[in-house]
């Protein structure tokens, strides 16, 4: 039996990470930037007001004599403006936020700090040098790297893009997945089942799965055991694909047909690994581009844990993650578990926090089956317990493995 480690390192050799594509910056927002993006020009570019109020020369405000400045206000500025204005000593401009600041003007008065006055402003506090001014390039200077490569792009990164005039940038772009459901007795969701069929529950749990794990995915949804049609359908999604999870087809009489269906697309290696739930697994590279092929239990608990511990970890390589791996800590405990002997148990749970001590504890969901997907829905981390551990007590701690609720 292969260890999960040993499972997740021939795994990972396979990640192919596509070729970097230019895209709006609009939509980037999740991907990693592979390209150093340098500044243009300067942030902010000129000399503005970093709040309504007036214009000064800070020397002209002073209250150091407990008498209140009155300046003559000269004109004003509005946000926008193009239009250049002088300061001369002793005048006040009439300033927005944002505004271009007059020459000669080192900081702004905020109006609460005045009377207000269109025509002669009464200062009744006064304002050092640089007071209420965004400085040009405070931000960034022109040269300096706005985002740098290997950044993960979030909302901050777009809105930096867009300041330093950049439209579009060169990401490292979603590997497409394809997530399929074999068996003869799945019916869609919108469809009644009759006796002996259930619901397609892996095409949309899976594909939802890799979907938040930040891939671009096609649900393919159920195809039969019809070893022709089967060929066709995963033939055309390897061209299409740089992952391909098949949900259903690896036990029993179905598993040889997929496999025997599948065999001159490459090798399909078929073994059990040191784990529970998802031991029985088969995994290959196929088609003339040897792409990471996943087989899956039916079970829809062991495949979206089966997913959680190896594919997701493939999609987040592809990404160019250095790291593709989920938050790992330390929680106490709080019930009893069970776990089978010689493998890996990745059990649900309910992370709590310690109210007191801030330290996490944990509550374990559903131990007593794997088919529990209700105790799925609900946990927000998996209870890893080691191969050699079959019983936990409460009050042990334990390592934990956040999900997407807690990521």
């Amino acid at each position: 039996m292969r260890s999960v480690d040993e499972q997740l390192a021939r795994v990972l050799a396979a990640a192919v990470r596509p070729s970097p594509v230019r895209v709006a910056i609009s939509e980037a927002q999740g991907l990693l930037c592979a390209e150093e993006v340098v500044a243009g020009q300067a942030l902010p570019g000129f000399d503005q007001a970093a709040v309504d109020g007036y214009a000064v020369r800070s020397v002209d405000v002073r209250t150091d004599d407990g008498e209140a400045p009155v300046l003559p206000v000269v004109g004003e500025i509005t946000s926008g403006s193009r239009q250049p204005r002088r300061l001369q000593p002793g005048q006040a401009v009439r300033v927005a936020t944002g505004a271009p600041l007059p020459t000669l003007a080192d900081a702004v008065v905020p109006l609460e700090q005045t009377d207000e006055h269109p025509a002669k402003v009464t200062v009744r506090e006064g304002v050092p040098s640089a007071a209420f001014v965004r400085r040009t390039g405070e931000d960034v200077q022109t040269g300096d790297v706005a985002v740098r490569r290997g950044s993960a792009i979030g909302s901050a990164q777009v809105g930096l893009l867009a300041a330093v005039g950049r439209d579009k940038v060169l990401v490292h772009p979603r590997p497409r997945v394809s997530v399929i459901s074999l068996g003869e007795e799945l019916v869609d969701v919108d469809r009644t089942p009759g006796q002996g069929q259930v619901y397609d529950v892996n095409s949309y749990a899976l594909a939802a799965a890799a979907r938040d794990a930040g891939a671009e995915v096609t649900r393919v949804g159920i195809v039969g055991i019809d070893p022709k049609r089967l060929r066709e359908v995963i033939e055309g999604r390897l061209l299409l694909s740089e992952i391909v999870v098949i949900a259903g087809g690896i036990g029993g009489a179905v598993g040889a047909e997929v496999r025997a269906a599948l065999s001159d697309l490459g090798e399909l290696d078929t073994t059990r690994v040191a784990m529970h739930p998802g031991s029985m697994q088969g995994f290959g590279r196929l088609g003339p581009d040897e792409v990471p092929t996943f087989l899956m239990p039916g079970n829809a608990v062991s495949a979206l844990v089966l997913f959680e511990v190896l594919v997701r970890p493939l999609i987040r390589a592809a990404l160019g993650r250095e790291n593709p791996h989920r938050r790992t800590v330390t929680a106490n405990l709080l019930s009893p578990v069970s776990s089978t002997a010689g493998r890996r148990g990745f059990l649900c749970g309910q992370l709590l926090r310690d109210p007191e001590t801030d330290s996490y504890l944990v509550q374990p969901l559903g131990t007593s089956g794997s088919h529990l997907l209700a105790s799925l829905a609900e946990a927000n981390c998996l209870v890893l317990i080691d191969e050699d551990v079959s019983e936990v007590s409460a009050g042990e701690d334990v390592q934990i493995r956040f999900l997407s609720q807690r990521a």
